[in-house]
């Protein structure tokens, strides 16, 4: 429409400035409805279900990941592929890419995100959403800045030595509170089976977020244990879960154990000195407990700068937790009650507790009940 121009220059000024005004209004407006609608594909949120969730489009993680880019791998696991991220308004991501298996339904998938998206906890990686589309299947989570704990006790920050003993102090109890919640607080009652010092991540604080439980199976109330193949690194399993194949929460109790003593030491779970030797972490830790060489069990990055009586504490607690049979590890509520100092009665059963007697032959005998 043609708009006449001896009336136009007739308008005031002020009428100018408040045409412009509403022009402007209008438009925000319309920016805010496309990006709360998705139709500048970003996410959107979906309803219909008790928990909210995001729901990602397979077109923005493309963005946020260049296509899925090698150079933003940052991981590689039995469940599939992981990838750092940006989104559109700079949020860093990690989007991990699952395989497609035969025998992974859509229906899995959704069970295995409503589960996600009702476990909350400050010691669990948050969940950000999710994408289904085709045969894609896509996890987003919160991308932690420090990596993880095994970065720091083997990999790329190593070197650089960030984690004396009060923040080592912090990531055992951080650890062990995510993996109660999963154990004794979360509907269903859930099963990690992969405990190990990759799947603890850090953030800026480094304070503790388990990864990756909601890859478990779920624990019905009416059930004791659930079978699943085993997928978790050397070291870190109990002997019942690689003979018989059965998850219980005494097998993540006894990873945890393990996990323990790496965080402790600086050791990895399985170490090879010779072509012909192996050394299980918590065989040499024990035989160091039992002639009450803790100074010895310490890692050597710290300096000397930790606290003995905790050392103690963590050592005696780990392999407590790591020990044989399975009916005699602890619950992961004692053992942060332990961890904290919260129970001296538990600690003093344990420093007096035959495990650790020098007389003792095997690693095997001790109870914790």
């Amino acid at each position: 429409m043609k708009i006449n121009n001896r009336s136009k220059a007739r308008r005031s000024p002020l009428k100018n400035q408040s045409q412009s005004m509403h022009l402007r209004s209008k438009f925000a407006r319309f920016l805010l409805w496309l990006v709360r609608c998705g139709s500048t594909s970003e996410s959107r949120r979906e309803e219909g279900s008790n928990s909210t969730r995001w729901v990602f489009s397979l077109k923005e993680l493309h963005s946020a990941t260049n296509s899925f880019n090698y150079d933003n791998q940052i991981g590689e696991g039995p469940f599939g592929s992981v990838y750092w991220g940006q989104l559109w308004d700079g949020t860093q991501i990690v989007v991990k890419r699952l395989k497609v298996l035969s025998n992974r339904s859509e229906a899995d998938f959704a069970a295995d995100v409503e589960v996600l998206g009702g476990v909350k906890h400050k010691n669990l990686l948050s969940f950000r959403g999710y994408c289904s589309e085709g045969q894609e299947r896509l996890l987003v989570y919160d991308y932690m800045q420090n990596l993880s704990l095994y970065a720091h006790l083997h990999g790329t920050h190593a070197p650089e030595r960030l984690l004396d003993w009060r923040r080592r102090m912090a990531i055992a109890i951080g650890s062990a509170q995510g993996i109660a919640y999963l154990h004794h607080h979360a509907t269903p009652h859930i099963i990690h089976t992969d405990i190990k010092a990759k799947n603890i991540l850090l953030d800026t604080n480094f304070e503790a977020h388990v990864a990756d439980f909601g890859f478990s199976r779920l624990i019905p109330d009416s059930a004791t244990h659930l079978t699943r193949a085993v997928k978790s690194a050397p070291g870190y399993l109990a002997p019942e879960y690689i003979t018989l194949e059965n998850a219980t929460k005494a097998c993540d109790v006894y990873s945890f154990g393990i996990l323990l003593l790496e965080l402790a030491s600086g050791r990895r779970p399985v170490e090879a000195p010779s072509e012909t030797k192996v050394s299980a972490i918590q065989e040499w830790a024990f035989f160091l407990a039992r002639e009450k060489r803790f100074d010895e069990i310490a890692d050597k990055n710290l300096g000397g700068k930790y606290s003995e009586s905790e050392l103690k504490r963590v050592v005696l607690v780990a392999l407590v937790c790591s020990q044989q049979e399975a009916e005699k590890r602890p619950t992961m509520i004692e053992v942060i009650a332990i961890l904290k100092g919260e129970s001296k009665e538990m600690l003093s059963k344990l420093d007096l507790d035959q495990l650790y007697r020098p007389e003792q032959k095997t690693s095997s005998q001790g109870e914790f009940s």
